[in-house]
């Protein structure tokens, strides 16, 4: 009975119109025509499409092509890609061959009734066929029997992303074409003509990505069940930068370069230099949380521009912490210099009476006194780091004391506003070779 049906569809579908069918029987109006499609009445005498072309026999080879009309977005949280693709299989069932040398498209309904491939899309997160007005399906068939099978598909698909190089990466993705039940002894994946299978990828205009090249490959899955044909197109994109150095590089650099301003200040304007300290360590603060949220779910990765930030960041924190380190040690010199309270208050007051010959008298007196004991502190130092009565834990403490006065005293900021001057060349410079060493790393290597 189905049979019956199904060629009875057919036959009305493909005579021409001056026939009329009705159910069981096909009457002619003028009844000296004869069939327009000789021999097309018994293609569907014994079909049965539960079994593949060639049962029993060779496998069937099903060519594909692809045509890539969109990829609509590429997310780095989800570590995955959304593609609108035109999926065409080509294959060949003999039990369709009719006589003549046309192809005839059918209505998609009748995929219903024919042998199809089980085709489906490796790590396809989400799929599906579109439908509006009807379901976007064609088929078409040749007098050779050779059928052409061609689909609208959406699908959201997985593609595993190295992201440690962010912003300045390039990612592989891939698109995996695979038979679901048939192995490689019933069916045989090919490209209908290798990389020239796929098009319109290469006119994509994607928001962050430029793709740089694509190709195809022909592979086997290996399962437990059996080994399948696997049909690859792989692609790579590659990150658009200029974007992200506009929004994060340009003004992380500008912070940096804002706080060296506060060594151009001096020590004493304290309110000025610890505003631009504490404004650029908050705004630097501010811009890697910012630029960390849009890949909320991925910050297990230490890319790229956490490493500049960080960088950014490690030479304003050092910045405030110059300010402090130079303005404490000015302090403790002025302190140094400051006259003691109480009773010292008394003794200053008496010492201005005494004339300008007794005060340069003794400072040369009490100079002299401080040459002498230095000199016999360090002579005898060494006499007794080399004194052979001396035990070795003695010589040992003693040599490594010298050594730590002479490593504190070398550390010892003997003028505070050095340090501004100082700072003023080494951190540009230092931050300059940071910048050459990054952008050489992440961009060659």
């Amino acid at each position: 009975m189905f049979c019956r049906y199904f060629c009875f569809f057919s036959l009305c579908l493909f005579l021409p119109t001056q026939r009329r069918c009705s159910l069981g029987h096909v009457s002619d109006l003028h009844g000296s025509d004869t069939t327009s499609l000789p021999g097309f009445e018994n293609l569907t005498m014994g079909y049965n499409k539960y079994l593949r072309p060639y049962f029993g026999g060779e496998p069937v080879q099903i060519a594909m092509s692809l045509d890539i009309a969109s990829i609509s977005s590429i997310s780095e949280s989800d570590m995955d890609y959304t593609a609108t693709i035109y999926l065409r299989q080509r294959w060949t069932d003999p039990r369709l061959v009719f006589h003549g040398n046309k192809s005839f498209t059918l209505d998609a309904r009748l995929v219903e009734l024919l042998w199809v491939p089980d085709t489906y899309i490796v790590e396809s997160k989400r799929s599906f066929l579109h439908d509006v007005t009807v379901g976007n399906r064609l088929i078409r068939l040749f007098s050779n029997g050779t059928i052409l099978y061609a689909l609208r598909i959406t699908t959201t698909v997985a593609c595993n992303m190295d992201l440690s190089k962010y912003p300045m990466d390039t990612q592989t993705c891939r698109l995996q074409l695979e038979s679901w039940g048939y192995d490689e002894n019933d069916v045989i994946f090919t490209w209908l003509r290798g990389n020239d299978s796929v098009h319109g990828i290469e006119k994509l205009r994607l928001s962050q990505y430029t793709v740089e090249r694509y190709y195809t490959l022909v592979s086997k899955s290996q399962q437990e069940t059996g080994s399948y044909p696997r049909l690859i197109l792989q692609f790579e994109l590659r990150r658009n930068v200029l974007y992200f150095i506009l929004e994060t590089y340009v003004p992380s650099t500008l912070l940096v370069m804002l706080s060296w301003v506060s060594f151009w200040i001096t020590l004493d304007s304290v309110p000025a230099r610890t505003c631009i300290g504490v404004t650029t360590v908050l705004s630097m603060t501010t811009l890697m949380i910012g630029s960390r949220s849009s890949l909320s779910k991925t910050n297990c990765f230490i890319k790229a521009i956490d490493v500049y930030l960080g960088i950014c960041f490690s030479f304003i924190f050092g910045a405030l912490v110059e300010y402090a380190v130079a303005h404490y040690s000015s302090s403790q010199k002025c302190a140094a210099k400051a006259p003691q309270e109480g009773p010292a208050n008394e003794l200053t007051k008496e010492m201005e009476e005494v004339n300008i010959t007794n005060i340069l008298n003794n400072s040369i007196t009490s100079y002299k006194r401080k040459i002498s004991f230095t000199s016999i502190e360090i002579s005898s130092d060494n006499v007794n780091c080399s004194d052979l009565t001396m035990k070795t834990h003695e010589k040992i403490k003693c040599v490594l004391r010298n050594k730590m006065h002479r490593i504190i005293g070398y550390f010892t900021i003997q003028n505070p506003s050095n340090v501004d001057h100082y700072s003023k060349l080494l951190f540009p410079l230092f931050f300059m070779l940071v910048n050459v060493f990054y952008w050489a790393y992440y961009l060659y290597f």
